[in-house]
């Protein structure tokens, strides 16, 4: 980076997305090609950015998210770790398509060991858009990021004016600006561009956290079944052919199981398969031995967890202890 100027000192991770998309016109709002901008070309459509901070691009990645893999995260995490140790960078901000950014930025929450604020942020609508959300979400990302309040919070995500923490917030819609909602609401808002926070996260995070990325090497199988009239066991057995190590059951209601699906849970935990109960609702609690004998079968709950941030835990947790009682207050923990 050039001499210090005192603005806060940036670095802008490209990976791909809707942010960097381009449709075939001004009215492609759904339908458009992804990942085409590089992190340059997109920055550079953002002159005001440089009033707020010093900051250096890095392109990463270029895909759009629902091709992020663990060996992904696992990489993305350790640069980013790596970036954060450095005097010279006060904080990060990734670019990410918006159908996974929900679960990266939930494993870097858990996973990075700073207080630097890191800054996860995408776009529903290409630049190429009328009314794209791409700049104005990249702007205040940075603002964000450079801003001390911002520090010791934990990975977060801006979206459409919110600052949400990476531990609450879920993409609940398709194509609407305001896809990006936490269930308690967001930690603060971007006002005329100056972040206000009202609230903090309660659940442990960064510094906090048992997981260090540096120590993690490669993360275990994880899946997930998901739940609806008329199940059989199918799904559960075929999943645990392909070596899984745990299943997050995405089930209907309180962690409700189908009784046609009971005794292949039941077998996956006698194969060593851990069973996490979600709830497919997207809100509220699975609360244990409510609507199953959690005790009795071994199995867990995943208290407030939707099923695929529940998957990212439980891949965390199986890095360490893998014992029910061990993997179970992680879920109370985090």
């Amino acid at each position: 980076m050039t001499a210090h100027t005192g603005k806060a000192r940036l670095v802008l991770i490209g990976t791909g997305g809707t942010i960097a998309g381009r449709g075939g016109s001004a009215v492609n709002t759904s339908a458009y090609d992804c990942s085409v901008l590089g992190i340059d070309e997109i920055l550079t459509g953002l002159p005001a950015a440089a009033e707020i901070a010093d900051i250096r691009t890095e392109q990463l990645f270029q895909i759009g998210s629902e091709n992020f893999g663990t060996a992904h995260l696992l990489q993305l995490g350790k640069r980013v770790a790596a970036l954060l140790q450095r005097d010279d960078v006060d904080g990060v901000v990734i670019t990410h398509g918006t159908d996974t950014l929900d679960e990266t930025a939930y494993f870097l929450h858990l996973t990075l060991k700073s207080a630097k604020p890191v800054v996860v942020v995408g776009a529903m609508r290409p630049p190429s858009a009328l009314s794209s959300d791409g700049p104005l979400n990249l702007y205040h990302a940075i603002v964000v990021a450079a801003s001390r309040d911002a520090h010791g919070k934990g990975t977060l995500v801006v979206a459409n004016d919110e600052i949400h923490t990476a531990r609450d917030v879920v993409k609940t819609n398709t194509f609407k600006q305001e896809a990006f909602r936490s269930p308690y609401g967001p930690l603060g808002y971007i006002v005329e561009g100056v972040p206000r926070f009202y609230r903090l996260a309660a659940r442990r995070h960064t510094v906090q956290t048992e997981w260090s990325i540096a120590e993690i090497h490669d993360l275990p199988e994880v899946g997930i079944v998901y739940a609806h009239g008329g199940m059989t066991d199918h799904g559960v057995r075929a999943m645990l052919d392909t070596g899984v190590r745990a299943i997050v059951y995405a089930a209907t209601g309180n962690g409700n199981v189908a009784a046609s699906v009971v005794a292949a849970l039941r077998d996956a935990r006698s194969r060593a398969v851990h069973v996490v109960r979600a709830s497919r609702t997207g809100g509220g609690v699975v609360i244990r031995n409510a609507a199953q004998p959690d005790d009795r079968y071994d199995w867990l709950a995943a208290d407030d967890h939707v099923p695929h941030k529940a998957r990212i835990l439980t891949m965390l947790a199986l890095t360490g202890a893998c014992d029910a009682d061990a993997l179970q207050r992680a879920f109370l923990t985090y």
